[in-house]
Parts: C-alpha cells; sequence; structure tokens
C-alpha cells in the first residue's frame, strides 16, 4: 500500500482510473450529525464508474464495492446509490457512496470535514478489485501538493479529472440559487483581456456588471451568486485564452511546462484573492469607505498584515482609540487547519472574525476557536450545513456588518 500521496498520485495517474475531488462538507462526515452521512456524487459521474446503477426502472438502485482509503490504511465494502425515488413520487434525486462504517471511517471523521479528498475509481473494474483508492489530505502541504497536479478545488465545487489530462470543474447544484450565466462568448472578451489575462480585480468587477443585483439580494447571498458568476467567467477566459496556446506548436518542453505552470499559479491566485475582493467590493457598497470604516491588506504590527481592519487602520494606529471598537476579519476559504494562523493577527484586537466558506466543521474544532476568542463568519445558507448545535453562535455576513456599523466611523483627528 502506498503510503505517501505524491508516490500515491503516481500510482493511480492511468487511463484506467477516473479521480473526483471534492472539499468535505459536514452533510458528507457526521460533523453535523445528518442521517445522509456520506460523500456527495454527482449521479453523473456514479454512472460513469458503474454503469448497472444508472436503471430509471428500480427505486435506489445500488452497487457494492470494495474501496480503499490508503491516506488512512482502512479497506471495506461500500454502497453507492442512487436515491431517485423523485421518480417514483418522493422528492430525492442524488447519488452518494455510503457503508463506510460511521465514526472509524476517516471519511465520516467530523475532523477531516473540510479536507481535500481525491477519489480514484477504477473503470471496469472486476469484481474481486478494489473499484476505489481514495486519499484524504492530512495536511495543508498535502493539499498543495494535491491542488498542484489537479487544479484549485473549493468549498462546494468538485473536480473531474481524468487521466488523459481532461480536467472539468464543477458547482454542486444550489436550488435556492438561480443559476449564473456569466460565460463569455470569444467575441464577448475584450480586446485588451485577449492580448494579456485580465487581472483579478478586472475579473470580479465585470462579475459584478453581470450580477450587480444590490437591491434584491442580501450581502450574503449577493456574494455567493457573484462567486459562482465569477467562476464561470474566469473558466470561459481560460477557454478562450490560454486552449489556443497549449495546443502549441511548442519550442521545446520547458516551454510548454512554463505555460502549464502559469496557468496553475493564475487559479491558485485567483483563489487566494477572490474571496476577499468580492468581500471589499460588497463593504463598499454597503456603504463602508475605505480607510474610514475599513482598510484592506495593511501593515497592523511588522509582518503582520490583516485581511481587514475596522473601522481604519489608522484608528488601530491610534493608542487613544479604544480596542474595544476595533475589528478584524481574516478571510480563509477553507479554515480546517488554517484558523490557527489568525490568532496572532492585529495584536490589539482579542476576538479575531473568520470569514469562510468551509461547509461545516467539527465540535471539536469550533470548541477551539471559541477557546482563542474566534468567530466564525459565514454565508447564511453555508450555516445550515453546520452542526445545529453550533449554527446559532456563527455569524453571517449580514449580522457581521450590522455590527461594524455600530462602530465608530468619523475619521481620527490629526491624520
Amino acid at each position: 500500500m502506498t503510503h505517501d500521496l505524491a508516490s500515491w498520485l503516481s500510482d493511480f495517474y492511468a487511463t484506467n482510473w477516473l479521480w473526483y475531488a471534492k472539499r468535505l462538507s459536514g452533510n458528507d462526515t457526521l460533523a453535523n450529525a445528518t442521517h445522509q452521512a456520506g460523500p456527495y456524487v454527482p449521479k453523473n459521474v456514479l454512472f460513469q464508474v458503474f454503469p448497472l446503477l444508472d436503471n430509471p426502472k428500480k427505486e435506489n438502485p445500488d452497487i457494492r464495492f470494495r474501496i480503499s482509503i490508503d491516506s488512512h490504511e482502512y479497506e471495506r465494502h461500500a454502497r453507492a446509490i442512487w436515491y431517485n425515488n423523485k421518480l417514483f413520487g418522493g422528492t430525492r434525486n442524488e447519488a452518494r457512496m455510503t457503508g463506510f462504517g460511521g465514526i472509524d471511517s476517516a471519511l465520516l471523521d467530523p475532523e477531516n470535514t473540510g479536507a481535500l479528498a481525491i477519489f480514484a475509481f477504477r473503470l471496469e473494474a472486476e469484481n474481486d478489485d478494489i473499484a476505489c483508492r481514495v486519499w484524504i489530505c492530512r495536511t495543508t502541504d498535502e493539499e498543495e501538493l494535491a491542488e498542484s497536479h489537479i487544479g484549485v478545488v473549493e468549498p462546494g465545487k468538485w473536480l473531474l479529472h481524468k487521466c488523459n489530462g481532461a480536467t472539468t470543474l464543477q458547482r454542486k447544484e444550489d436550488k435556492q440559487l438561480t443559476r449564473t450565466d456569466c460565460w463569455l462568448a470569444i467575441d464577448d472578451i475584450p480586446a485588451s483581456w485577449l492580448k494579456e489575462f485580465p487581472s483579478g480585480i478586472e475579473v470580479i468587477r465585470k462579475a459584478i456588471d453581470l450580477r450587480p443585483e444590490f437591491s434584491v439580494y442580501p450581502p450574503d447571498k449577493r456574494l455567493i451568486k457573484r462567486r459562482d458568476c465569477e467562476f464561470e467567467l474566469f473558466k470561459s477566459l481560460e477557454l478562450a485564452i490560454e486552449f489556443p496556446r497549449i495546443k502549441g506548436p511548442f519550442s521545446s518542453l520547458e516551454t510548454f511546462l512554463d505555460i502549464a505552470q502559469t496557468i496553475l499559479q493564475r487559479r491558485k491566485s485567483r483563489s487566494g484573492r477572490s474571496l476577499e475582493l468580492h468581500l471589499r467590493e460588497i463593504f463598499i457598497e454597503e456603504s463602508l469607505r475605505e480607510e474610514m470604516d475599513f482598510s484592506y491588506q495593511r501593515i497592523s504590527e511588522i509582518s503582520k498584515k490583516p485581511d481587514f481592519i475596522f473601522p481604519s487602520i489608522a484608528r488601530y494606529r491610534d493608542p487613544a482609540f479604544s480596542s474595544e471598537k476595533l475589528r478584524v476579519l481574516a478571510v480563509k476559504t477553507t479554515c480546517k487547519d488554517r484558523w490557527r494562523q489568525v490568532i496572532n493577527e492585529a495584536n490589539r484586537i482579542g476576538k479575531k472574525h473568520l470569514f469562510t466558506l468551509q461547509e461545516g466543521i467539527s465540535l471539536n474544532q469550533f470548541r477551539e476557536m471559541q477557546a482563542h476568542d474566534v468567530q466564525l463568519v459565514v454565508p447564511a445558507d453555508i450555516i445550515k450545513m453546520y452542526h445545529k448545535d453550533i449554527r446559532s453562535k456563527i455569524m453571517s455576513l449580514e449580522g457581521f456588518l450590522s455590527e461594524i456599523k455600530t462602530l465608530e466611523v468619523n475619521p481620527p483627528q490629526g491624520n
């Protein structure tokens, strides 16, 4: 059995394997005590792997198969099921994998909520074969290594990677939100963008143009809709701008690798800054003035640059201004292993606010955050994916903005 991720990625990179990657949500694990525990897998993915599962004439068809969670040395028989009772007068129409052995399984362990998991499905597996190999990233280093191979995977999205080089990025369908339609045709893309890939803020402002919705949706939903729009917009730009480049011809292997590395780095950079920039735009829309009501990416102490300081960095640096009226907001797309980085930010501020899109967290991790005075801020619709016992203790973006607006907003004298 392979015990390190680098070897694992190499061992199962072949044309008879299909990789499906996602970040485990509270609905996937036992973090929110749901009776539906088991990783969400799109029907079309499971149907590719287990064609017999695609049987609409049978209610809730299922398949038994062997699975090995190689990262945690755990093997057993599992079950893939298509809950299709909507075809028989019910309400469900989704696929899941179940039968992992409860809390003993790393896939259901609440502590792995938010972790990046890669499922390598063996196509046309024989009955005695292991049909699915799984690696659950145990450290941020492993996550970075995995994403350097398959691309960035954000909460609520999944990635399908065929080992012939084809990669598909999708977002899990959210019936509460209207599907975004932000894909740009080649004729819709500004000529300057075709010459040089636009910056992150340019892409985000284009997404806002396509999805303004300022008066229609509250900040929480506005943020999610715009990020979905930006994600779709970014993919259309990659296809239009980079696809012609990667088709070649190339003067050398190094030239191809340089282009591939540029694409991967841009994806990582977009993922890292996108959420911060969207929040900055929403703060401005909500009548917060930059450098008067909030400061973005300003140095608080040597080697410390918090994402957002409220009401301003000038107030923060003013010893006469009460620290009780100061707030700091750190922004992490996922927070499973990254939330501790927030503890040492902005020394004057005791309670640290942390905004994340992670879809759930274990009760143990939440209690540890509370012990370190870290307040989670999560979009309202995602709070529903957290354990019922802690939902009321999580702040929505709208709730956070309401608190911020009670702070002193007049600029300090003499600055």
